[in-house]
């Protein structure tokens, strides 16, 4: 069983770093928006130039694996703080989004 994050506890997170170091007034939604575009290009780094196999095998090499988590955490971490700024409800908007995707498209038969 997958662990769900607490994105509520990360908004709260990011709120206090930020405020530690007076960043609030960096983070537009537009600065927001191009960090994160910024930090999935680094994420698609990682998998440029790999066969779907060697992809696959990132898990195996605990370097590329760190990285990839690394990446992967920050991309969820801009997203996250995005949403807060934005006053978006990222587990609404989830939810919402997942129904409207289920009656889009159902399972075939």
């Amino acid at each position: 069983m997958s662990k769900l994050v607490d994105v509520d506890g990360l908004i709260a997170a990011q709120r206090d770093f930020a405020a530690a170091r007076d960043w609030q007034p960096y983070h537009t939604p537009r600065n927001l928006m191009l960090a994160l575009a910024g930090e999935v290009g680094e994420l698609a780094e990682i998998f440029q130039w790999k066969t779907d196999a060697e992809a696959a095998a990132i898990a195996a090499n605990p370097a590329e694996f760190t990285h990839l988590q690394e990446e992967l955490a920050d991309v969820l971490m801009y997203l996250v703080r995005l949403a807060d700024v934005c006053q978006v409800d990222l587990n609404t908007a989830a939810s919402d989004k997942l129904r409207k995707n289920a009656r889009k498209y159902p399972p075939p038969g």
